[in-house]
């Protein structure tokens, strides 16, 4: 299994973030690409949904919001029965709202973190 992850690299919450997906992905299999550097000419989804909401294509199919974290968490052996957890379709809607509430306060996380 691979995982491409798109992030915001100019976010600072997002980089402290990638940083730790980084260090826990001791096998190696997400590819992280910082979409504030650049377009990914093989991404299917334009910068700016990129950067409005977290994005990861796993074994071909793209996903966004909790469900892209999700399939993250299930390459990264610590954190994969999260992951798991989450193709339960009630946890991750659970996971989606968490996450829509997180996009309200994103913004002052990040001023915080700059």
């Amino acid at each position: 299994m691979s995982v491409k992850v798109w992030f915001d690299g100019a976010c600072p919450l997002c980089t402290r973030e990638i940083a730790l997906m980084r260090r826990l992905d001791k096998r190696g299999r997400i590819t992280f690409v910082d979409v504030a550097k650049g377009d990914d000419p093989s991404c299917p989804i334009d910068r700016a949904a990129l950067l409005a909401r977290f994005h990861a294509e796993e074994d071909g199919v793209v996903h966004n919001g909790a469900a892209a974290f999700a399939a993250m968490w299930r390459a990264i052996p610590l954190l994969r029965l999260l992951g798991l957890a989450a193709r339960n379709q009630i946890v991750l809607r659970v996971l989606e709202a968490a996450y829509i509430q997180f996009l309200k306060v994103r913004p002052r996380l990040q001023r915080f973190f700059a």
